[in-house]
């Protein structure tokens, strides 16, 4: 048995056609903001490096809180807008 053809949408086109949505690239202040991320990171598993064996030191209290801190701070970059500009003339808020 052979392969049925696939339906149209209506319009006449097939849903592999369809246009793709807009993709809003990542703002500047969004950069910034992985970019702190990722340095809070980096220090994150550098503290983690000065834990003890036993994980009783200020060190192994921290890092998880770092690095889980980093992750959301990168999160929150990606999704950060763009800052917006008042029109001439206006004061900003």
């Amino acid at each position: 048995m052979g392969k049925k053809p696939k339906k149209k949408e209506k319009g006449g086109q097939t849903p592999s056609s369809a246009a793709p949505a807009a993709v809003e690239p990542i703002s500047s202040r969004g950069k910034k903001v992985i970019a702190l991320g990722i340095g809070i990171l980096a220090l994150g598993f550098y503290v983690l490096t000065l834990t003890d064996r036993m994980g009783r030191n200020w060190a192994s209290n921290l890092a998880p809180f770092l690095i889980l801190g980093a992750y959301a701070v990168i999160g929150l970059g990606i999704f950060l807008p763009e800052r917006a500009v008042p029109p001439q003339g206006q004061k900003p808020i």
